[in-house]
């Protein structure tokens, strides 16, 4: 009796999720065909060329400071090497700092990114989920995240239709 209770339970758990309707997006596709997505990576590109090349200064300033103190370190009194040292290492604390404020978890391209790019990204989870409550998708997947997906049918593909309730035509 325990064996066919069990098994009715494990039938109606199955048909019920058989039942489950699931789609997949691919979320890099969407987002490379939205042209303000683009247009910020495009911007954050040029913001992160600018920072590197301050620091890439910044590097070739303490090399030189370095090179110099190596060359002149034995006509140097033991007081003005220390300075000369203190120096190199400030300048290597700044570049440091420097290189976090910009390029840092909390740093100003990672603020920039959050501002430009996630609005873009939340607008589209938002039109996906909305996609998801009208069609009766269980589960929506996204194929970009590098979910481990050995055959995706492209009948279930939403992305184009992301982007057509986005407004974007492909």
């Amino acid at each position: 009796m325990k064996k066919i209770l069990l098994l009715a339970v494990f039938l109606i758990v199955a048909g019920a999720t058989m039942a489950q309707k699931y789609a997949y997006v691919d979320m890099e596709y969407i987002l490379n065909n939205i042209p303000a997505y683009a247009k910020a990576q495009d911007d954050l590109g040029k913001i992160s060329e600018q920072y590197q090349g301050e620091l890439e200064n910044r590097r070739a300033e303490i090399e030189k400071m370095y090179s110099a103190y190596q060359s002149e370190t034995s006509r140097l009194s033991a007081d003005l090497k220390r300075k000369r040292e203190d120096a190199i290492i400030a300048s290597e604390k700044g570049y440091k700092e420097l290189q976090k404020q910009y390029f840092g978890p909390e740093g100003i391209l990672a603020k920039k990114q959050q501002e430009m790019v996630k609005p873009i990204q939340d607008q589209v989870v938002k039109t996906i989920q909305s996609m998801a409550g009208a069609g009766g998708y269980a589960v929506i997947f996204d194929k970009a995240a590098g979910l481990a997906m050995i055959y995706t049918n492209p009948q279930f593909d939403l992305s184009d239709q992301v982007l057509q309730k986005l407004g974007y035509k492909k």
